[in-house]
């Protein structure tokens, strides 16, 4: 019988905190970085790139990427039961990374993280194999929102920007605001834990930083007053700070 490696030791050096996220990076046995995670009775190990399970479904980096190639050369996509699983075993793994990503500080990865399962939402939607099934995933797409704005702030943040982190959570707000109106859940918005929080992180970057009226809160302010000389010479502003970016990276 093959002898098998033995954890104990492992587990007793990196005990369990069920009140704590913890993470931390490795290397594995060809020296490359891993994430490992601290769970109850055991140890999450993920890969920091493509499918956290270092899996290549069809040959591919992710699911997404194999089944969006699937749509590319038949035109269309009936989801097969196996393929509705794959996705649910991706939609996880990419939870638990992200998760991983905020604790380690890495929030750049998270955003990426988050894009990839919003994305994955969006492909679902269009493919599902029935109203049911679209349901139990977007159920969590204001909480993967959630997670996207709050890091893409603090990344902002990272980067000595809190104007910037203040306006990304405004964006974000304005996202969720319209899932919550899409889904008819208008009046529900303003008591949202998930809003309750971003907005109480905004005004603690706002007091903390000293950061007034974003210049596109400025923005709207001078259309609601019809100001549109002002309006122009603020967007002006605006466009001199916005880089030229193709779009998110999935």
């Amino acid at each position: 019988m093959a002898r098998v490696p033995n954890i104990d030791r492992l587990l007793k050096e990196w005990p369990y905190q069920p009140d704590a996220v913890s993470v931390r990076m490795a290397k594995g046995m060809d020296g490359r970085e891993v994430i490992q995670m601290r769970i109850e009775m055991g140890v999450l190990q993920l890969e920091t790139t493509g499918r956290p399970d270092g899996e290549r479904p069809g040959g591919e980096s992710t699911i997404l990427e194999f089944l969006s190639e699937l749509v590319q050369i038949d035109g269309q996509l009936a989801m097969t039961p196996d393929q509705c699983a794959e996705v649910d075993r991706e939609f996880v793994q990419f939870y638990h990374r992200r998760v991983c990503w905020l604790a380690l500080r890495e929030f750049a990865n998270a955003v990426r993280d988050a894009d990839h399962t919003l994305a994955l939402m969006d492909f679902c939607q269009q493919h599902s194999p029935d109203e049911a099934w679209t349901v139990q995933h977007e159920q969590y797409r204001p909480f993967v929102l959630f997670h996207r704005i709050q890091a893409a702030a603090l990344n902002d943040l990272e980067d000595d920007n809190p104007e910037t982190a203040v306006e990304a959570i405004n964006q974000g707000l304005d996202q969720l605001r319209d899932l919550f109106n899409e889904f008819e859940v208008d009046g529900e918005f303003e008591e949202n834990e998930l809003v309750v929080r971003l907005i109480e992180l905004r005004e603690s970057l706002r007091e903390k930083f000293e950061v007034g009226k974003t210049l596109q809160e400025q923005l709207s302010d001078a259309i609601a007053h019809e100001e549109y000389e002002e309006a122009a010479r603020i967007r002006d502003q605006i466009a001199l700070r916005t880089p030229n970016t193709s779009g998110p990276n999935y």
